[in-house]
């Protein structure tokens, strides 16, 4: 999907390191932080990080996002607690 969305194999390979890259732009960087914190620590998420999201989505953009990333996390959960490895 990244592909198709125009970014780069080395984009996606060190997505890791997408704070320190400017191929990234800054709706982008918002949207992985965004997913971070959503992950890590949902309790977390500030005024400050509802702010800079909202700079760069309107509020159902902003939604699909916190959506698209909890459907991910939970299965990502499911997946690792029942051992599941992807396929192709």
């Amino acid at each position: 999907m990244a592909r198709r969305h125009g970014w780069s194999e080395d984009q996606i390979q060190n997505l890791a390191d997408f704070e320190k890259r400017s191929d990234f732009t800054a709706a982008e960087k918002a949207a992985l932080r965004f997913a971070e914190t959503m992950t890590s620590h949902p309790q977390e998420l500030g005024d400050a990080q509802w702010t800079e999201l909202r700079n760069y989505f309107d509020e159902g953009e902003v939604i699909e996002l916190a959506a698209a990333i909890g459907l991910f996390n939970y299965f990502n959960r499911f997946n690792d607690a029942l051992k599941m490895e992807p396929t192709k």
